[in-house]
């Protein structure tokens, strides 16, 4: 490649990653549009925490049924124009639960907004797969993630902030403009051509749904798609359980079980970052994820047995999350590599169809442990989930069948 094409194609793939990562920034800032409004929403209705908890079920049920249908879509038709689809969607019915006063088109528009989800996983991990030079795509992947991670952690001060100025149903339609603005930047962003040559149109065999199907089908498959429920049990008992779950067990004082848990997801974000670079130099990804993993085992099993000072139990879980973080990166392309050309699509979007197994299940497990009285379980499972993970991981089988 000349000097000339090397420096037109590199800006190409760079702007491409950035606007992903906007998508994947704005559909984090979504899934968590209605947690600091609840108590404004809950109010201005006048229903209960259950009947408002509806729109949240509605949401994820939707997005875990119809994720791996997207994925086929994104193999046939392109991930860029369904990206921009799943974008407007959503904006829009963000837009519309700030325009119209009904509870139930609330709960009807969450669904609809579970739709416009489905789409981010397979036509984002398709975009990056097909654009980004194989040298970079491991902190392709990274960014991408960090920018979701970064859309969970800007969206409650922005939307309570527009809650402040303008009222609740102002911040669903600020939530939904931006929505709309990082869809008009992808529409201007061109596809650059396939960085790499497993990038090309699906052959005719694979384009079929049937076909489709039997690939995910496959044992690499399946058990990447058990790997991801796995990471999803993790974080479900880690992120949310680990504040009452230490305040139960050691009697640790709500304020240092919080800032725990903030530095525990701040090291996890720059974390990502970390694992990219390593996802870019090391090729055994499996065993970069099993050490990761593997430490984090260690560290809740610390919390678990030892009852910290202040500053040792920040510190511990601070390293769970920096392990967390390190292990996305290679994670993502473990999938990557398991995944034939021109079926990122629908493989990315079943195997991500674990994290809302995974957020199902989770809370029943975690939930049932502390009703039991048995806040020490809480880090045990943890510890136990990620070393099922550290075997899953080793044990993925290279190829489908």
């Amino acid at each position: 490649m000349t000097q000339a094409a090397l420096a037109e194609s590199r800006p190409s793939h760079v702007r491409l990653i950035a606007v992903i990562s906007a998508a994947h920034f704005v559909s984090h800032y979504y899934i968590l549009i209605l947690a600091p409004l609840l108590p404004f929403v809950r109010e201005a209705y006048g229903v209960s925490y259950t009947e408002i908890g509806l729109a949240l079920t509605t949401f994820n049920v939707v997005t875990g049924a119809l994720q791996t249908p997207a994925g086929f879509l994104v193999d046939w038709l392109g991930a860029r124009v369904i990206l921009i689809i799943g974008l407007l969607i959503g904006a829009t019915a963000f837009v519309v639960v700030g325009m119209v006063d009904s509870f139930w088109v609330l709960v009807a528009m969450f669904g609809l907004a579970g739709v416009g989800n489905t789409v981010y996983h397979p036509a984002d991990y398709t975009l990056l797969s097909q654009h980004v030079p194989a040298e970079r795509i491991g902190q392709a992947f990274s960014i991408h993630t960090f920018a979701g991670m970064m859309g969970s952690a800007f969206a409650p001060t922005s939307l309570l902030m527009m809650q402040s100025v303008w009222g609740w149903r102002a911040a669903f339609i600020g939530a939904g403009l931006f929505g709309f603005a990082v869809a008009a930047i992808l529409m201007l962003v061109r596809d650059n051509a396939p960085a790499h040559a497993a990038a090309p149109v699906a052959k005719a065999s694979e384009d079929k749904p049937a076909e489709g199907w039997r690939l995910l089908m496959t044992a690499p498959i399946l058990m990447n798609m058990f790997f991801f429920v796995l990471i999803a049990m993790i974080s479900g008992g880690m992120f949310n359980y680990s504040v009452v779950a230490l305040g139960a067990l050691y009697g640790t004082p709500p304020a240092v079980a919080n800032s725990a848990l903030s530095s525990l997801l701040l090291l996890s974000a720059f974390g990502v970052l970390v694992g990219g670079v390593i996802a870019t130099r090391v090729s055994r990804h499996a065993w970069v994820a099993a050490l990761g993993l593997a430490a984090m085992a260690l560290t809740a099993a610390l919390v678990a047995q030892v009852d910290m000072n202040t500053v040792l139990l920040v510190l511990v879980m601070t390293a769970f999350g920096f392990f967390y973080g390190i292990i996305m990166p290679s994670r993502d392309m473990i999938v990557r590599e398991v995944t034939p050309p021109g079926s990122f699509g629908k493989v990315f979007g079943f195997v991500t169809t674990g994290f809302n197994i995974g957020g199902i299940v989770s809370p029943l497990i975690f939930g049932a442990i502390m009703d039991h009285g048995s806040p020490r379980l809480v880090f045990v499972a943890v510890a136990a989930f990620a070393l099922l993970s550290v075997f899953t991981v080793i044990s993925l089988p290279k190829k489908p069948a």
